[in-house]
């Protein structure tokens, strides 16, 4: 029950219901407040206990000063936590372990147990093995079904033994589009109580949800624990930017346009750690399938959330996508009644401004290997040519090794687009009938072509060069959830194939719909045998091929690729395109919408130009351009108006979470706590709270520690978590080895997260990552990868991180990493805090942090530390060989945070590093020794 200290508890009546809200106007301050923190502010009126959330937190918000830096903590609970398996997966282990620990300490097993609904999807097993045949979806299903087994059947264990979890089956769809689809409640209902929908989730790309109105973004699973638990989220009132929209999308650009824009500019802008809101006339104008996708990309521009406010156009997706009348009428009268129903002429107070006139969107896409890098589709060719030489040795250099000048790509170019109901790109009349083709401009051509004679399947010999598409995949929530390019898509393949185009030989084509219903209005469309056509073929519901599941490349075209060191490349609808994340074969991604993903499957390389150039020709060898096949407005809203309804979504999702036969034949173990098979190389339980008291132990300075990893700028949660495929000759593939699995039946590090025995060992073994250790003094020519240099060895010698570590921790050396900038960017992975912790790993001294990883390191006991404004690694002099000595952190047992600590060396370095520790709720998770103790030892002492 909430202290109720302003008076709030009201009655809001909606038809024959009554529902118990808490007003806030009731709290001085609370109309000027941004949508966002109107979300907060109810949470704490709601919440409000006299102990962890006060009346003092509440008129905080209510006061909330929009040009403050953020200082203010206050605790969030969010309504509901959502899971994918990769991620849930390893939270039951927890919670499992966590049911063993509670009973070893005298307590009661069945205290652990998720108090907040908690929804699990099983999208991320599903990999694309089989590709371009009718049958690919069913043969990946067993596939699917043949790898995961013990990993669902725990599952299935986990939604008989916990209340309040459910597990949407595989074959279903993707984790983000189901939420929006079905799971997403905008106005929760909940004890007589409406209150808005709030959640975290287990994955990055939670913040799909906001298109709704939803507030939530993504945590590591070890926050998520804590929130299923009960806990509520400590952090800061956020500044807020308001980003302000106006006019309308042109002829010829997409949802996917115009999400590279913006991340282009957020970016730019700087809103890691912020709320962004977008607010304005031009809002109405974006619908709700636009305003998911950019949701979709916030991690990608580094904001907590991005978030649509409530309006008309929420109502019409919500009742598009089967929610009762009640439900939408419970959503649109409590929006009104709390001041949260957007008003295009309201602007509220924001910390920041941008604007974007919708209508400056150029056709654009984003590569070679981070998602804000967007490029002007009429400049790919150009900044692919000047971009290869960095993935190709010795390109672009003349015979004596002199680099070549290049032609600076023309950003001017970029925003010359014609003003017209034509696509903006394409051959443009020049009054003689014949196309008139823009210039491409110089490039040097050095070390840039490498044609390689490749035999196909069939018999057909065919060449590639770098920049031949390898990958070409419709796949991921941010795009597939969108009917409006998934339409595009399909019209465009159906006159690629009416006129006689087919996709490149070489090209692996893939259709990973976010949820069924897609294919159900490609069926009644009457689109699917075109797409089929051209070799996209549904090969699963599931993330695939961007979350690394592409599956093997065409065994002539991986050897032709490795045995020629080509550069190849994939084209992804997307969200994201790091190194070394799409395919071990692959080294340079680009993410587009699903009509270009088509368009360059069938023009075949990112040699080609296809805003001038012709794709292909026609069954008369006329040239075709991609404004020949690129569907109008009209074509693609005719479609989804005569064949997308409400009654697809009541039907697709009618029994979510019963599954199809084999799910429901997969035998359920029973009891309240797990039976752990020794022999598992799936599911092993965890040694968090091995030894643990029911007190903690005092925290200790950290002395005569050593470098494990000296990193550089932007290294990602990808470059750091296992992921992708698992090679025999790494520790983890000598490990399942050892253990009698065949490698045909090692599977991906993501479907293994439930034993850390495989994960740490995958921990920092990325093939992108350089360590700069195992670099320098005289390795620069190794291979990149999970490699360091062992200390306690004589002379040193290169070794696997992993073997070094367990050298390390057998000889009591606690390790430290060196980072720069954006350290832990990407995906929220908690693998990335779990694998560091268990590696021995004491502290991260960084340039900086994301949000999320940062996070997740404290929650796993490890200290996040910052580098002096102005200083790195490098400046310092610090080359990895040091030993290190960190003091001041005993700081912490007196209550406080210091705000610096002592970082000194044996070589004389010595600095004040930032102590990244930013609340006092991480403070208490960091005396504990991580998140998941300080819950357990609450749970304890109730």
């Amino acid at each position: 029950m909430s202290a109720n200290s302003f008076d709030a508890r009201s009655t809001l009546q909606v038809g024959d219901e009554s529902y118990e809200i808490f007003r806030l106007d009731k709290v001085e301050g609370s109309a000027r407040l941004p949508y966002s923190l109107k979300v907060l502010l109810e949470n704490l009126l709601r919440t409000e206990d006299g102990a962890n959330i006060t009346a003092d937190h509440i008129r905080a918000v209510g006061g909330w000063d929009p040009d403050a830096r953020p200082s203010q903590e206050i605790q969030f609970t969010p309504a509901r936590v959502i899971m994918q398996d990769f991620t849930g997966v390893p939270c039951v282990v927890d919670l499992a372990t966590m049911r063993e620990a509670v009973k070893e300490l005298g307590g009661d097993a069945d205290r652990i147990n998720p108090l907040a609904p908690a929804e699990l999807v099983i999208d991320h097993s599903v990999i694309a093995d089989k590709f371009g045949t009718a049958n690919s979806f069913a043969q990946n299903v067993e596939l699917e079904y043949g790898r995961n087994r013990e990993r669902y059947q725990f599952l299935r264990w986990g939604q008989t033994a916990f209340d309040e979890f459910k597990v949407v089956p595989p074959g279903t769809g993707i984790v983000h589009q189901v939420n929006i689809e079905h799971l997403a409640r905008t106005v929760m209902v909940r004890g007589g109580q409406a209150y808005p929908d709030t959640l975290v989730g287990t994955d990055s790309h939670t913040t799909m949800v906001n298109g709704l109105g939803v507030l939530g973004w993504g945590v590591g699973g070890i926050e998520a624990e804590a929130a299923m638990l009960g806990q509520p989220v400590s952090m800061l009132i956020p500044r807020v930017v308001g980003f302000k929209l106006t006019g309308s999308l042109p002829t010829g650009t997409t949802a996917t346009d115009l999400v590279l824009t913006i991340t282009e500019m957020l970016r730019e802008h700087g809103v890691v750690g912020k709320f962004v809101e977008f607010y304005g006339e031009g809002v109405g104008a974006v619908p709700l399938a636009n305003r998911a996708t950019i949701g979709n990309m916030s991690p990608e521009f580094g904001s907590t959330a991005a978030i649509f406010p409530i309006d008309q156009e929420t109502i019409n997706y919500l009742k598009l996508t089967g929610r009762s009348e009640s439900q939408l009428k419970l959503v649109e009268a409590y929006a009104k009644e709390q001041g949260m129903w957007h008003e295009a002429a309201h602007e509220p107070v924001y910390s920041e401004y941008l604007e974007l006139d919708l209508a400056t969107v150029v056709p654009s896409i984003a590569g070679p290997k981070r998602p804000q890098d967007r490029i002007a589709l009429a400049d790919a060719k150009r900044q692919f040519l000047a971009d290869l030489p960095d993935y190709v040795p010795d390109a672009g250099k003349t015979a004596g090794g002199a680099p070549l000048a290049s032609s600076p790509v023309d950003e001017a170019s970029s925003e010359s687009f014609p003003a017209s109901d034509a696509p903006a790109y394409g051959h443009q009349d020049n009054g003689s009938g014949q196309p008139q083709h823009a210039a491409v401009g110089s490039q040097p051509d050095a070390g840039l072509t490498k044609l390689v004679k490749v035999t196909g399947p069939d018999g057909n010999p065919y060449e590639i060069d770098h920049g031949a598409v390898a990958v070409a995949a419709i796949t991921s929530c941010t795009n597939t959830s969108n009917p409006y390019v998934m339409v595009g898509a399909a019209l465009l393949a159906k006159k690629a194939v009416e006129k006689g185009l087919t996709r490149k030989p070489w090209v692996k084509t893939t259709l990973a719909p976010g949820s069924q219903v897609v294919m159900d209005y490609y069926d009644r469309a009457g689109l699917t045998p075109y797409l089929d056509k051209l070799g996209f073929n549904l090969v699963g519901y599931g993330c695939t091929t961007c979350i690394g599941n592409s599956g093997p490349l065409p065994e002539e075209i991986s050897q032709a690729v490795n045995e020629h060191d080509l550069a190849v490349v994939s084209v992804l609808s997307g969200n994201r395109n790091f190194e070394g994340r799409i395919n071990p074969d692959v080294k340079m991604n680009y993410l587009a919408s699903p009509p270009l993903v088509v368009a360059y499957a069938i023009a075949g390389s990112m040699k080609v130009d296809i805003t001038t150039e012709p794709l292909g020709t026609d069954q008369d060898g006329n040239p075709v351009h991609l404004a020949d096949l690129w569907p109008s407005e009209q074509e693609v809203e005719e479609v989804v108006a005569s064949c997308i309804g409400q009654e697809m979504f009541t039907k697709d999702y009618a029994d979510v979470f019963a599954g199809d036969s084999q799910w429901q034949a997969l035998p359920v173990p029973t009891g309240n706590t797990f039976e752990w098979d020794p022999e598992s190389t799936y599911v092993r339980k965890p040694p968090y709270f091995e030894g643990m008291g029911t007190e903690p132990s005092p925290v200790e300075d950290i002395s005569g520690a050593r470098v494990l990893a000296k990193l550089g700028d932007s290294v990602t949660t990808d470059h750091i978590s296992p992921a992708g495929a698992i090679k025999a000759d790494t520790p983890a593939g000598q490990y399942l080895t050892e253990h009698g699995v065949a490698r045909r039946d090692f599977n991906s590090y993501g479907s293994r997260r439930g034993n850390h025995e495989v994960m740490i060992r995958g921990t920092f073994a990325n093939i992108r990552l350089r360590n700069q250790i195992a670099e320098g003094a005289g390795f620069s020519s190794l291979p990149e990868g999970g490699y360091t240099r062992d200390f306690t060895q004589p002379d040193a010698p290169v070794s696997f991180i992993y073997d070094a570590s367990q050298n390390y921790q057998a000889q009591g050396v606690p390790l430290v990493i060196l980072a720069g900038k954006e350290y832990g960017s990407g995906s929220s992975r908690d693998w990335a805090a779990k694998g560091t912790a268990l590696l021995g790993v004491k502290a991260v001294v960084a340039e900086s942090y994301e949000r999320i990883h940062r996070s997740n390191l404290i929650g796993m006991g490890v200290l996040p530390l910052q580098f002096p404004d102005g200083e790195s690694a490098d400046s310092l002099g610090l080359s990895g060989e040091e030993t290190f000595t960190i003091t001041g952190i005993t700081a912490l047992n007196d209550g406080g945070i210091p705000a610096t600590v002592r970082v000194s060396t044996d070589t004389g370095v010595a600095f004040d590093a930032t102590v990244r520790i930013d609340t006092p709720g991480e403070a208490d998770y960091y005396r504990n020794g991580g998140i998941m103790q300080y819950v357990l030892r609450s749970l304890l002492r109730k």
